[in-house]
């Protein structure tokens, strides 16, 4: 399979333009040593705070790659939204277009994290958002590499990936739970939907993974992949048929935004000129590299530092 072949050494020198448009949330964590059951208090070993969010996070791990990652969003003239924005612009995204509105509130996610990194996460989407992208600079995509949208702002996701497709830019949709409707608006304008395995199987209503990603490719992506935790990730070729890449094995310390990862290495692997197979498998070491870590973007790691992994994998 093409992604078993080492990744080009061009790609070190790789610095795609890579837009990405949706949700940022503040992310406030607490590290337990077994997520809570039922009522009652439990008692927090660490504590956090910071941005997260799934396009905002996906930004930052495109960045860490080497892209100029840009962060297009929405958040409340709060104090969280003022935080989540300098946070962004610390790591190095560019946030020109993450507008701060008057008058709304801010995305914010409680997160619990036990001892073995699974979590449970509590989200409040923000409120007073307005929906319409008119004021998003569309014209800017002719110049990017690639574009990642989440499923929180649809509006906006269309109108991004439209102008992708109009100017033959790759699109990547993270495919995190959402209303049918939702994936209905956006999949014909897909060109990779890269789907959570829930979210996967509430869309299409089940059946074989196989059938599950057909349903998606039916209604209108070019591609459908779908990430599946531990057993990696699968996907249809060009023929329909089931490709799978099984994960990297880690000492998994925190899984908070993996997926995240895994979807903003995939917009840089392809707007720096990889083909699927190959792009899937940077995203998935990516992904396995920032689970060693905690945080939900702490861990994203440097191109170096995945392509380093990849190769030890490789010769073992």
């Amino acid at each position: 399979m093409n992604a078993l072949r080492p990744l080009p050494e061009s790609l070190r020198e790789a610095r795609p333009v890579v837009i990405c448009l949706g949700l940022s949330a503040f992310d406030l964590t607490w590290g337990v040593e077994a997520l809570p059951a039922g009522g009652g208090k439990t008692r927090a070993g660490d504590f956090r705070e910071g941005g997260g969010g799934m396009a905002a996070n996906a930004a930052v791990a495109a960045a860490r790659l080497g892209a100029d990652a840009r962060f297009w969003g929405r958040a409340g003239d709060d104090s969280a939204g003022r935080a989540m924005r300098d946070e962004l612009a610390q790591v190095g995204v560019d946030v020109a277009q993450f507008r701060l509105f008057e008058g709304a509130r801010s995305s914010v996610s409680g997160i619990v994290v036990d001892g073995r990194g699974e979590r449970m996460i509590v989200n409040f989407r923000g409120d007073g958002l307005p929906a319409d992208p008119g004021w998003l600079p569309l014209a800017a995509v002719a110049g990017a590499q690639a574009v990642l949208a989440d499923p929180r702002w649809p509006e906006g996701a269309q109108a991004l990936f439209q102008a992708a497709r109009q100017h033959g830019v790759p699109s990547v949709l993270d495919g995190d739970m959402a209303e049918p409707w939702v994936f209905d608006q956006l999949l014909p304008h897909t060109d990779v939907a890269a789907f959570s395995e829930p979210a996967l199987r509430a869309y299409s209503g089940g059946g074989t993974l196989q059938a599950q990603l057909a349903f998606a490719r039916a209604h209108g992506c070019r591609l459908a992949a779908v990430t599946l935790g531990e057993r990696g990730v699968a996907w249809l070729d060009d023929t329909g048929a089931l490709q799978t890449l099984p994960a990297f094995a880690v000492d998994a310390v925190d899984t908070t935004g993996a997926g995240d990862v895994f979807h903003g290495a995939l917009a840089f692997a392809l707007g720096a000129g990889l083909a699927p197979a190959q792009a899937f498998r940077l995203s998935a070491a990516a992904a396995a590299l920032k689970c060693r870590q905690a945080g939900g973007r702490s861990g994203a790691p440097r191109l170096g530092d995945a392509l380093t992994f990849l190769q030890e994998i490789q010769e073992h």
